[in-house]
């Protein structure tokens, strides 16, 4: 009888294997470079972007103003209580993962995830310093001596020269750029521009230098989540092992062509996985798509005279379809199908949304808060007073006079604290700062017979676009609400 394993002796941890991977050159790969070298000038160049929006607003293209609770980019102003916006760009975020991977699989991790990109740069940091992968493998395992130090030092100084302005970058999306450099580098800045860069530059450093394809199998729920959004249609990368398989050496598969198939066990699809997969093995959680494999295969395919093809884009229908022996579907075919048509039309109505709310806003705006305790009171002459706080929001960059008005509740007159009680009439009128919203405290006094009613203040902006505003509040009386 056989005895069961000793199940203490198992260990859940697993000393991370390092990756070295061989460096390729194909048609993804320059698909990665070209969208590295996107993503990292974008995140870059973009706070030092310049903008116009006249003397009363900052000139940074994208700023998000913690300060003044502000969201500008380029032309596009986002006030707090516009913050549907923002909510409406992370769920296009969300629906547009979808989309990708629905129909070209995990295409967003191999290529233009922040993690990949990094992952990316730091490899290629590797290869700068410590040669190819046959080199990289032998340093690893030699003994520490002062040659292995030093390139390791050089090569954590890059990691760290990279990374401090990695985290560096982020602040100035948050201030003036070029002012907050000045005072940043000078020592002047503010502790939480020091503590963000200092917590960005540690995390790049560690992810991106060391842990690295850990992050996308075990800390990152995306490989996870994206086995809900595909199916036998989506379009990944696949092995065709029905043309592949058995594999055997190239002088043996040579000798008896009809035995074995086109793969000749050269191993350079696991050589150049930047996560060390083997694709052979079918799907796996550490395949992130980046399609390198694709490149490395293709270029042994056309050494060895074999169609290329053998790791490709596919479905496992279409490779079902192709094992049979009918012909590949072209891979635009493959894309546009039910599910995808689903979230893309989900994903423009959303985007057409944004833009009719964003055309149709005006840049004046109006809240009121009526006190509450007391909620009136009586004068001496019989007649009833309210208090309210009105928030005057002017949206444009520049100052603009606004009249404000009475509508309904009759004989009523208002005036402010900075205005006498002489002055009181149904309309008054303030200019609003450019850019900026101010707070009104106004009085309504109403005759002694009035009736407890709704009425409305009215908040005409000047000018030729005459943009109005209305809110609607109660007045409260000792009288009751006519029937």
């Amino acid at each position: 009888m056989n005895k069961p394993p000793d199940m203490t002796q198992l260990s859940l941890y697993a000393k991370r294997e390092p990756v070295f991977n061989r460096r390729i050159d194909g048609k993804f790969r320059r698909i990665k470079w070209a969208i590295m070298a996107l993503c990292l000038a974008v995140y870059w160049v973009t706070p030092w972007l310049r903008w116009d929006r006249g003397p009363y607003a900052p000139t940074q293209a994208v700023l998000i103003d913690l300060a003044h609770r502000r969201f500008y980019m380029f032309g596009i102003e986002i006030w707090p209580h516009e913050f549907y916006f923002v909510a409406g760009l992370l769920i296009m975020a969300g629906i547009g993962l979808f989309l990708v991977t629905s129909a070209v699989g995990r295409a967003w991790c191999g290529y233009a995830c922040p993690q990949t990109v990094w992952t990316d740069l730091f490899q290629h940091v590797d290869r700068l310093i410590d040669g190819d992968r046959n080199a990289r493998m032998r340093l690893y395992k030699a003994p520490w001596g002062p040659a292995k130090i030093a390139r390791r030092l050089v090569k954590w100084a890059i990691y760290l020269a990279i990374s401090l302005a990695t985290g560096g970058a982020w602040i100035y999306y948050f201030a003036d750029a070029p002012t907050l450099w000045t005072e940043f580098w000078s020592g002047t800045a503010d502790p939480v521009a020091y503590a963000t860069v200092a917590t960005l530059t540690a995390t790049t450093f560690v992810l991106g230098g060391f842990m690295r394809e850990q992050v996308c199998i075990y800390m990152c729920p995306w490989p996870r989540i994206q086995t809900a959004m595909t199916d036998e249609k989506s379009l990944t990368v696949t092995y065709k092992d029905f043309r592949g398989e058995p594999r055997a050496s190239l002088k043996k598969s040579q000798k008896a062509p009809d035995v074995f198939g086109d793969c000749i066990d050269c191993n350079q699809c696991v050589a150049v996985c930047p996560t060390g997969i083997d694709i052979r093995q079918g799907p796996q959680v550490g395949c992130i798509t980046c399609a390198l494999c694709i490149d490395a295969c293709d270029r042994v395919m056309h050494d060895i005279g074999r169609p290329r093809g053998l790791i490709d884009y596919a479905t496992l229908d279409d490779a079902e379809r192709e094992k049979a022996g009918q012909p590949p579907t072209r891979h635009l075919k493959l894309i546009w199908r039910p599910r995808t048509l689903a979230y893309l039309a989900v994903w423009a109505g959303i985007g057409l949304a944004l833009l009719f709310a964003l055309g149709t806003r005006v840049h004046t705006g109006l809240t009121v808060a009526k006190d509450r305790n007391p909620p009136y009171i009586l004068l001496s002459d019989g007649s009833v007073r309210g208090a309210y706080t009105l928030r005057l929001r002017n949206m444009e960059g520049r100052p603009r006079r606004m009249e404000i008005a009475i509508v309904g509740l009759p004989g009523a007159v208002m005036w402010t604290d900075d205005s006498a009680r002489a002055d009181a009439a149904r309309t008054l009128t303030r200019t609003i700062p450019a850019d900026a919203t101010l707070p009104l405290r106004v009085y309504v006094v109403a005759p002694p017979t009035t009736a407890a009613q709704d009425f409305t203040f009215r908040v005409t902006a000047e000018g030729e676009a005459r943009e109005t505003a209305l809110s609607e509040v109660t007045f409260d009386t000792p009288q009751e609400a006519n029937p």
